[in-house]
Formats: structure tokens, sequence, C-alpha cells
């Protein structure tokens, strides 16, 4: 190993091509900062965990579904090499050498041309530490410093920038990183999707985790900032397919637990708002683990506030109801009282209603909702790619269809809905 450090620098890779091979879990952590940072990505791999799957088919990502093969890198800015085949990655290695195209590799430091540092972000910052052969070492300074920056114990003072565009750079004291991890589970709700809205408890036991079970609607971002050392697992993917049975998430919970690995259970929103926290918690009672809930911020509030629209607002709502639209009204496994909802006054908040609304917009119309309540659906609330559809229930169906809305998104009934400022036409 060379005893020259490694030259840091912030790669600007908007519109520019980056070629990633290999779709498991090196790529599912890689790629959301790399979407993130505006990167023309294109995945070559046969396979694809679902999350990464998922990005494909939202159209953030270019997925051609084969092997690696010589000529994958021409017009390439940056290649992150992550497949289990090390005579790929050595082809794939000596290519980006020969095209002259900064290489990470995550089966072989050493083989490549560029490493990737523990990053963290707060408040439009971004802090990168690299630390050679130690990426634990890496990752406890960060967390140090993005902590320092998130609880004001360290300062960070904007500066105006210079005349050519540099801003000024800045230094910190390394500090013990702190904190043993808690034995047992967690189940931390991650909120809605933004990675700056999960609960500064919640942030600090994936720091310390050793195993993190995540959901494909949990905030993503956050996987990018674990050290190499976490096993993520994605949890629509073991043991049985693309629907993960919960019974093997539990079983998964347990195994690791009583392997003595700290573990946190990933969730999107709260763990107690539809996401079947409690039956996991019940699981692990019943195995005799510990298990620490860390709440989250439910999308039912907090993606409707993110799109202008109050829940509740003095002289409009006093109550705000959240129903789950996964079943449909006329399904005799429905337990929603579809009538009485109907003759309420305030707010409905709709989750996992997309491919419902349709119906339910009918069965609140039929029990004497008027038909020109004001609706609104939300998609993929508080990330970048965060749009608004507006209808009433009369049209919500039609609308949906037309707009090719998807899930997540969560579905506002009410005069809410109208409340604020003026949206552009």
């Amino acid at each position: 190993m060379s005893e020259n450090p490694a030259y840091p620098v912030g790669l600007r890779l908007s519109g520019r091509r980056v070629v990633v091979i290999g779709g498991g879990q090196v790529a599912q952590r890689r790629l959301p900062a790399l979407i993130a940072a505006g990167a023309d990505v294109v995945l070559i791999s046969s396979s694809a965990t679902p999350s990464v799957e998922a990005m494909a088919d939202g159209g953030e990502i270019r997925w051609e579904r084969r092997r690696y093969r010589d000529g994958d890198l021409a017009d390439a800015w940056y290649v992150l090499i992550a497949t289990d085949d090390p005579e790929a990655n050595a082809a794939a290695s000596a290519e980006a050498e020969s095209r002259r195209v900064w290489c990470v590799r995550s089966d072989d430091a050493e083989a490549a041309t560029a490493w990737t540092p523990a990053t963290g972000r707060s408040d439009g910052v971004t802090v990168a530490v690299l630390t050679g052969r130690d990426p634990r070492r890496s990752a406890a300074l960060r967390d140090a410093i993005v902590d320092g920056l998130r609880d004001g114990t360290l300062a960070a003072p904007h500066h105006r920038l210079a005349a050519d565009g540099q801003a000024g750079a800045a230094t910190a004291t390394e500090t013990g990183a702190g904190g043993a991890p808690l034995p047992g589970v967690a189940l931390v709700g991650g909120g809605p999707g933004d990675p700056d809205l999960i609960t500064v408890r919640g942030r600090r036991l994936l720091a310390a985790a050793d195993v993190v079970i995540a959901d494909r609607l949990g905030p993503r971002d956050l996987l990018d900032e674990l050290p190499p050392h976490v096993e993520v697992i994605d949890a629509a993917k073991i043991p049985y397919g693309r629907f993960m049975a919960q019974e093997a998430i539990n079983a998964a919970l347990i195994e690791h637990a009583r392997a003595g690995k700290a573990v946190v259970r990933l969730k999107g929103g709260d763990p107690f708002v539809f996401g079947r926290g409690m039956e996991e918690a019940e699981a692990l009672a019943e195995a005799g683990i510990p298990c620490t809930v860390v709440p989250g911020i439910s999308s039912s509030i907090s993606v409707p506030g993110a799109a202008g629209i109050p829940v509740t607002h003095r002289g409009v709502a006093h109550e705000f109801t959240v129903v789950s639209g996964h079943v449909a009204p006329d399904d005799p496994r429905s337990l929603v009282d579809w009538a009485a909802l109907a003759r309420l006054r305030g707010t409905l908040v709709l989750l996992m209603a997309v491919e419902k609304i349709g119906a339910i917009a009918a069965a609140l119309v039929s029990h004497g909702r008027p038909a020109d309540t004001p609706v609104a659906i939300v998609q993929e609330g508080t990330t970048a790619a965060q749009r608004r559809v507006d209808a009433t229930l009369e049209t919500v169906g039609e609308r949906a269809k037309a707009e090719g809305v998807r899930p997540p998104a969560v579905i506002v009934i009410g005069d809410v809905v109208t409340v604020g400022p003026k949206r552009p036409a």
C-alpha cells in the first residue's frame, strides 16, 4: 500500500454518465447518493435487490439486465464496481484504468483508483472522512462531526464564497464516537423519506448498528452513511421473494439479535402507524429479546404538511382521521366503517390507497360526502421527487390514472386541501 494519502475532491456528477456494475447490497447503499448528485446512472447487472429494482422502475436509474462486458465504461466519468465475480471486477477495473475513469471497487480497495469516504450531511454541509484502512474509525469520526453540527457543539459558520467560487475549508477536532450499541433490537421510525426527518436517537442507533433490516419506503439515503461492516438486509428479499413474509422478518430480527449483534429495524414513517411494529415487538418479547421503540414522524401528517396542507385548521377542520386504503370498501376483509367516515366533517388522510382510491371515493360519495370535496394526492412526499395532484372526490380516480400516480403517496380529503397560499395554475 502506498504511503501517500488519498487526495480529497468533491465530484460534480450532475448530468454525467456514472456506471454501477452489480445490483446488490453495495449498489443499494451507494445509488441514492449518486441519484441525489444528479448523475446519469447506468446499472449493469443481471439481477438486483428489490430496492434497486424500484429505483429502475421509477426512472431514477437505467438498468441494463446483463453482465459486464468490455466497452461498458465508454464516456463514463465514474464507475462503482460491486459484483461478486472477481474476474469481472478485475476486467472492469482494467477498462477503467485504460480509459482514465475514476474507479471504486467494493472487493479490493487497493486495486481501486478512488475510495468512497464515510459521508454525512447536516444543514447544507457534506462531511467526508477517509482514514485509510479503518472504515469504522472513518464512520465514527464522521458521526462525531455530523452530530456536533446537528446539536450545535461544533460551530460551522456560513462563509461567503471567494472570488474563485471556492468556500473556505474547515477543520474539526477528533473526538470519541461514544455510545455503545444497545443490546437487542431497535424499531426505528425513519420518517416520511427525507433523511433529515429521522429523529436524533434513530440516527444514533443506526450509527451503532451491526445489522440494519430496512424497508424499501424507509429513508434510503441513510444507508449510504453506514460504515462498510454493517450488514444491510433488504426486508423485501428474505426469504420469500419480493414480498417478505412478516414471520421471516421476525425470524431475521431474532436470529441476528441472538448472535449478539446490535440490530436496527429501519421502517418508514412511524413503526406503529400501519408499520406492523407491534407484531415485531411482540415476537421479540416472546423470544426474550430486549426491544427499543423509537417513534418516527408519520407520513400521515408530515407529507401533507410538506405539500402545504394542514390536516387541521381553525374554522375548517377540528379533527383528522388516518385510514389504511389497501383494502377496498366492498372487500369483506375491510375493518373500516366507510359510512361513518363519510359523515365526518373533518379531514381524511389515506395511506396505501393509490390503487383503491376510485372505489374509496365512490363509497364516500355514496354514503353522503359531497362529490365536490377537495382531494390532494402527494406522491413521494418530503423527497426531491415530491409532487402534488389536486382533484375532487368525483374526479380523483380518473385524475390519479391520468397523472400516473404511483405509491408511495398520501391522499388528503377535505376542505383543508384548499387552505393556504394560492397555488400556481
